[in-house]
């Protein structure tokens, strides 16, 4: 049995994450890649828009897919105040079936949010089959043994104290009209045999002084190594696989994250 993708990415974290401004430090690497692969380009796993409205207020061709409605919906309300009118799906990336074939097709900062292995596999699986021969996919993955933080929760010492605790203090955010978002993570589980690992967030909005809303999520992510996303690649299809430090033209190394994987069709 697999699992349907679960993420936090609904209610106040979509509003946090679309009041408080996009963090688009990757946008000039893939304006770069876009003009090499060509167009039209399909962000995949758009969430409120943070790649995919700068580029189409580059004049790019992008379109833009999400699981989360309430994401879409931010970045289509934020593309509408700028006078882009980008197409929106919403869909999971394992299920992905949309009516255009792409050039580029971009998953940033997500991928490992599809679900089961073999829900990752379907999706490299369907990136392929929308992709127009030439074409390139571009998706990175968080190398799990750079933070020490993250590895050491896979040794048995450290499961057996899992669930963590909420944080004493959370990381606080304020929005342009002066209202706040607070934000606290947890690790709940974490399952070596089948690289899973389980987070809870709780998200609490203030305005003046005063407490607003407040909700819980989890967020269920499926951890990937190098070598396996290589091989997942050549199964669903990719014939050149280059892997890169970051979003950037070095290769790789050992010290590499996150890692970001070009595969061509």
């Amino acid at each position: 049995m697999t699992d349907q993708p679960a993420t936090w990415f609904h209610g106040l974290v979509a509003e946090r994450t679309a009041r408080l401004g996009p963090n688009a430090t990757q946008v000039p690497f893939l304006r770069h890649q876009i003009e090499q692969s060509g167009e039209p380009a399909l962000d995949l796993g758009c969430g409120t828009g943070r790649l995919l409205i700068p580029l189409s207020a580059d004049g790019f061709d992008v379109d833009g897919c999400d699981v989360s409605a309430d994401m879409l919906r931010h970045c289509q309300d934020t593309a509408a105040a700028l006078g882009l009118e980008p197409r929106l799906y919403e869909q999971p990336m394992h299920e992905l079936d949309l009516p255009r074939m792409y050039r580029t097709i971009f998953i940033c900062a997500s991928f490992n949010l599809a679900g089961e292995q073999d829900q990752g596999l379907e999706t490299l699986r369907r990136c392929h089959a929308h992709l127009e021969t030439g074409g390139s996919l571009l998706f990175d993955i968080d190398a799990e043994y750079a933070c020490r933080e993250d590895w050491t929760n896979w040794e048995p010492s450290k499961r057996n104290e899992l669930p963590e605790p909420w944080p004493r203090e959370g990381i606080r955010s304020q929005a342009a009209d002066g209202s706040e978002y607070v934000e606290m993570r947890r690790t709940l589980s974490v399952d070596p045999l089948r690289q899973k690992m389980v987070r809870e967030v709780r998200i609490e909005k203030w305005a003046a002084g005063k407490h607003v809303a407040s909700e819980e999520y989890r967020q269920h992510r499926t951890l990937y190594l190098p070598n396996e996303v290589r091989m997942m690649l050549k199964v669903a299809g990719f014939r050149e696989i280059r892997v890169r430090h970051g979003y950037s033209d070095e290769p790789a190394t050992p010290n590499s994250d996150p890692i970001l994987f070009v595969a061509s069709k």
